[in-house]
């Protein structure tokens, strides 16, 4: 048999894993391309040579060209292309992962068909965030209004910290310069931290729409995930970076995100976060390889890649 052209993909225990890959990594107006297992960024400044398994997203902004080699590298090393707006702060597109079962996928499937489980898992998510309360018996109105009173206290706490005048979260999504300089920083750190959630999701194999908390949109899971660590990591980094009163408040915002994330374990602690809540009862080490299989009704399932004629009755 003839073989198939390109480069083969690397073997899944050759890849470095999702949680110790880098974050993410920004480019705007520039070419990039492949040299060996390499994505390269080239402008008139010069090439960057960037590792492409070590990297988990690579978030493509305006002015970007990307061959064909290049995404060929960065599927087959499970890395994630994130194609997004000015300053990284719209959301467009994203590449595949290298996800090879669908057993988280289909755990958040059922967890999220199911009102109790759906129930749980939100109840979860707020008690990540609650340390030390009881979130047991709180209804999801009741949740909403502990985080909304949590969050109002925590802009206070770090607009005191940091000498700057709060009103409230305000932006255009379609205007990113509309916002004053602390929204404009919030925009642009959370829409990194989105950037690195969305990742580890699919590189997961899991589902970015399929939200316990938010719905109705395609990155629903995303947002739910990313607010587990919004007052540990892009809060309090908005907040400094708009006290220093920068001429570009997103390029400083997205490497200052950068620089507190690497090496932070944000990753691991994504990734282990997503397995807890769906699959609470696996070992963190359990093999999601290949498997496919035939559903055979109810709760059983066969093995796919088998003729079954002889063993059906007609």
């Amino acid at each position: 048999m003839r073989e198939i052209p390109g480069t083969r993909p690397a073997d899944l225990p050759d890849l470095v894993r999702a949680e110790d890959r880098m974050s993410f990594i920004y480019l705007e107006r520039c070419a990039i391309h492949r040299d060996a297992n390499a994505i390269t960024a080239t402008d008139e400044r010069g090439t960057v040579h960037i590792p492409a398994a070590s990297l988990g997203a690579l978030l493509l902004g305006p002015g970007t060209r990307v061959t064909h080699q290049a995404m060929m590298l960065l599927a087959d090393g499970g890395s994630t292309a994130v194609w997004v707006g000015e300053r990284g702060v719209r959301y467009y597109a994203h590449g595949r992962s290298l996800a090879r079962s669908a057993r988280l996928l289909e755990a958040q499937a059922n967890a999220v068909s199911n009102q109790s489980s759906r129930l749980r898992i939100a109840r979860e998510m707020y008690a990540m965030r609650f340390p030390g309360e009881d979130t047991s018996g709180l209804t999801m109105q009741q949740l909403r209004g502990r985080e909304g009173a949590r969050v109002r206290s925590l802009y206070r706490e770090h607009a005191e910290a940091n000498g700057i005048e709060w009103k409230r979260r305000q932006y255009d999504a379609q205007d990113f310069a509309s916002g004053d300089p602390i929204n404009q920083a919030l925009s642009a750190a959370h829409t990194c931290l989105y950037g690195i959630v969305h990742a580890v999701i699919v590189a997961l194999g899991c589902a970015p729409g399929l939200g316990f908390v938010h719905t109705g949109h395609v990155r629903s899971f995303v947002y739910d995930v990313a607010d587990l660590y919004k007052a540990d990591i892009t809060i309090p980094i908005a907040f400094e970076i708009a006290a220093r009163g920068s001429e570009d408040i997103g390029a400083e915002t997205r490497r200052a995100v950068r620089d507190a994330v690497h090496g932070g374990s944000i990753l691991s602690r994504c990734a282990k976060d997503i397995r807890n809540l769906l699959l609470p009862s696996e070992p963190e080490e359990a093999d999601y390889g290949d498997v496919l299989q035939l559903w055979d009704g109810g709760d059983r399932s066969v093995v796919a890649g088998t003729n079954y004629d002889e063993d059906v009755p007609w």
